[in-house]
């Protein structure tokens, strides 16, 4: 039997003394049966791959040899047999590609590239393996190098090979531990942690340090740490023991006099600690960790000194603990677990008034506030089973009658309740006070936003008035005078001032969600579709619409008129943006808000539908963005805006339940876009959207006209008789509920939303059909008073008309609700 070591090359025959110094791969080597082998027998075997195996084997590295430019016939030596690992019993001569199955697409590249004379040398490259030898997730550092024959020809691959799996998940390990230190030192407030270089070079200091030693974690990094020791320490070389103590004993405690910054000295109790070693075993460096404990040492060198004698020292503490019974200006009590008063301190009568004798024996419950009382019998009974409170406020009642906010710490101490009560009562009012005073200066800045839009407001309705009452008084000079010439244009232009006051008030009401709107299914798509004419005749030719209408567009509940008109608004908005022309996008779509885009909304999440106004403008800045749904905000020149199309807009939007966004970027233009609820259910026709056709008057017909201004309610007497109609007035609700009690034939009532004397618009109506079932009904209202008329959802029969309408509005609803056909 050959050695199994065959160190002695005279142990084995000649031929196979190229094996000597194997160990165990040449026992491998003897043990495998070669007759069948390409290679043959080891004896026969080309000197080359004798040599170049004979190294592979007495190398102490980890190396393998695979002969052959096609077959590659594995062989490996000793060093090699953990990275085998069971596959070691049979992987010695095996081809390279049947013992490396499971990594072989990885290899096969490298050993193209090295037969191609492109060796290269890999550093913890990652590798894929089954798991017959261990984890499936490797790293290897390792270099391929073909080995030639005398004739210049590839004759196999020499790889020097080591996996170092450990060290780079050792690595990695060590970086998420670094991080995790770094993070905790980084964080610490209530501890002075730092840690150095081995050098004692400062790596990273915590927030308690830069709180207790006074220096930034910018100042401190990279100084020595020295710079915390007194000079005396370093002089003594305690700087230095620290360090070489840790890296000794594996832990140097500390207990001394440092530095401050400000030169200042604090008393730190600490310990220093070497930090973990790298992949490589060197040194790190170290971490010291302390508290400041100076007044601990203050309270310790107190207390030694007090120490002398017994007698001094029961006497001192005695004394201190009497002294501060005595002179505290909080009230300390002691009692039983059932709230029996056993001790007092003089506290109680400066804070409280009462006098010790009147407080011993007494429970504490006789003195809490009664809706405080539950919770702090409770409180005592979670102290009688161990429980302490940091923190228990409740009100006592001073001896004058008066309560007073306390806030105590409690516990148990020999089974007793110890307590501590501090008077916060002044505190609370200021708190209370400070909470007046924020709420006095919300109420200052909305009057001041009042008063911004009272200012716009009775600038242009002076504007306005200026203009009608002008014109009248010029009618009444001309009239006076007996000039009937121009009267008509006088008139005109009272009546257009007139208007745009109406139109004004509608605005403001839309701003403020206080408008009447008339909501009815619509069609947004075949809405816009109806207007690209008026439009493209809005924004002019030098700039284009494009309409981007999404199909299936969902139907909402809106009135129709105020989204034409928001449309119109923001169209020629868009046009006076682009002063060199430019283009105008409308775009629909369905759009389902979730609960994170509905916060940032402020809307229900759930289903709705989007009208986008885009355009390729001069944009807004962000502070323009912030105001621009502000009443009478513009930055048009003075005379061309009102600074109330926007605001309109977004009063529309959020009345009918939705909102507006504006997306703007200077020179990149603007995009305003409009969302509306999803109405489930289908559109109006065409027909049904628009506005009916005006009947002439019904002759002979009764309307009932019940208004608390007298000059609208003879207006309206006076217009509706002119027509043909009779008309019975009525100054309340009580004088029209008697008319409507009455045998008078009445066809139609005329009613204001907000009537004086108890009953308003809607309750008289209610009333009138309880009388006269089937009744119609025409609503009048300078106000939107919605919940009035039902929430805007009227019952069959029932109209409304806004203030301020012209008279033939008024005429003209009356014959369509009378149903008149002439």
């Amino acid at each position: 039997m050959i050695s199994a070591l065959y160190r002695d090359p005279a142990e084995l025959p000649a031929p196979l003394r190229f094996l000597a110094g194997g160990g165990r791969a040449t026992e491998l080597i003897l043990a495998r049966d070669w007759t069948d082998h390409p290679l043959g027998t080891p004896a026969d075997w080309p000197e080359a791959l004798k040599a170049t195996l004979s190294t592979v084997l007495n190398s102490p590295e980890s190396m393998i040899l695979c002969w052959g430019a096609e077959e590659l016939t594995f062989f490996f030596n000793e060093t090699y047999f953990p990275l085998l690992g069971p596959r070691v019993a049979w992987a010695m001569g095996a081809p390279f590609r049947t013992v490396w199955a499971d990594a072989w697409a990885q290899a096969k590249p490298i050993i193209d590239d090295a037969f191609a004379g492109r060796s290269q040398r890999f550093t913890d490259l990652p590798w894929k393996l089954d798991t017959d030898r261990g984890q499936a997730d490797t790293w290897f550092t390792f270099s391929y190098s073909r080995v030639l024959d005398s004739n210049g020809a590839v004759a196999g691959l020499f790889i020097f090979t080591n996996e170092t799996t450990e060290r780079v998940l050792s690595d990695a390990a060590l970086r998420q531990s670094e991080e995790r230190l770094r993070l905790v030192i980084e964080g610490a407030r209530d501890h002075v942690i730092f840690t150095t270089d081995a050098g004692g070079v400062i790596t990273s200091w915590s927030a308690g340090a830069e709180a207790v030693l006074g220096w930034t974690p910018e100042e401190a990094v990279g100084q020595p740490a020295a710079m915390i020791f007194t000079p005396e320490d370093r002089a003594a070389g305690a700087d230095v023991r620290e360090i070489t103590g840790a890296a000794r004993d594996g832990c140097a405690p500390d207990e001394r006099w440092h530095l401050r910054r400000d030169g200042t000295r604090v008393f730190l109790n600490g310990s220093v600690h070497p930090l973990p070693a790298d992949a490589q075993g060197q040194e790190r460096g170290f971490i010291k960790i302390a508290r400041d404990e100076t007044a601990r040492w203050q309270a310790q060198q107190e207390l030694e000194r007090l120490n002398a004698t017994l007698e001094q020292e029961v006497a001192a503490r005695t004394a201190d603990r009497n002294r501060l019974w005595q002179l505290s200006s909080d009230i300390m009590l002691v009692a039983g677990f059932d709230g029996t008063i056993e001790a007092v301190n003089p506290a109680w009568t400066r804070v409280l008034g009462w006098a010790e004798f009147e407080l011993l024996g007494r429970p504490i419950f006789a003195f809490v506030h009664p809706d405080d009382l539950d919770e702090t019998r409770a409180a005592a009974a979670g102290i009688g089973a161990g429980q302490a409170f940091a923190r228990f406020d409740n009100r006592y009642r001073h001896r004058d009658g008066s309560y007073r906010d306390l806030v105590w710490a409690a516990g148990p101490g020999d089974g007793k309740i110890i307590a501590v009560g501090r008077d916060a009562t002044e505190e609370k009012a200021q708190t209370a006070a400070l909470a007046l005073a924020e709420g006095q200066l919300r109420q200052a800045q909305k009057m001041e936003a009042v008063g911004q839009l009272t200012g716009g407001l009775a600038h242009d309705f002076n504007n306005l008035l200026t203009g009608v009452m002008g014109n009248l008084e010029l009618v009444q000079a001309r009239l006076a005078r007996g000039r009937h010439d121009d009267l008509e244009r006088f008139v005109l232009a009272a009546q257009g001032a007139s208007r745009r006051a109406a139109s004004l008030t509608q605005r403001l009401l839309a701003f403020s969600r206080r408008q009447t709107l008339d909501p009815r299914p619509t069609d947004v798509n075949r809405l816009i579709a109806g207007m690209e004419e008026l439009l493209q005749r809005s924004i002019g030719p030098t700039s284009a619409i494009e309409v981007i209408a999404a199909p299936g567009l969902w139907t909402a509940m809106i009135d129709a008129t105020q989204l034409e008109s928001a449309i119109l608004n923001l169209a020629i908005n868009a046009r006076d943006a682009m002063p060199e022309a430019g283009r105008v996008t409308i775009a629909t779509a369905n759009r389902w808000i979730d609960e994170s885009d509905a916060r940032e909304l402020e809307l229900e999440p759930g289903p709705y539908l989007s009208v986008a106004v885009s355009d390729t403008g001069t944009g807004m800045a962000p502070e323009t963005v912030e105001r621009a749904f502000e009443p009478f905000f513009t930055t048009k020149p003075i005379g061309q805006g009102t600074g109330l199309g926007l605001s309109m807009i977004y009063g529309f939007a959020r009345q009918s339940g939705g909102q507006v966004r504006i997306d703007s970027t200077p020179g990149a233009g603007t995009m305003i876009t409009i969302y509306l609820p999803r109405y489930a259910g289908a559109a109006l026709g065409g027909d049904e959207e628009g506005v009916g056709h005006s009947a002439p008057a019904a002759r002979g017909a009764t309307v009932l006209v019940v208004d608390d201004e007298t000059t609208i309610r003879h207006l309206i007497d006076e217009v509706l008789e002119e027509a043909g109609y009779t008309v019975i007035g009525a100054a309340d609700g009580a004088a029209g509920l008697k008319v409507l009690g009455s045998d008078a034939p009445i066809d139609l009532l005329i009613t204001d939303v907000g009537l004086p004397g108890g009953l308003n618009g809607r309750q008289v109506a209610d009333a009138a059909r309880a009388l006269r079932p089937g009744l119609k009904v025409l609503f009048v209202t300078g106000y939107a008073e919605n919940v009035a008329v039902g929430g805007g959802h009227l019952e069959p029969g029932m109209e409304l008309l806004t203030k301020p309408f012209t008279m033939h509005a008024l005429t003209a609803k009356v014959a369509e609700m009378l149903g008149a056909t002439g």
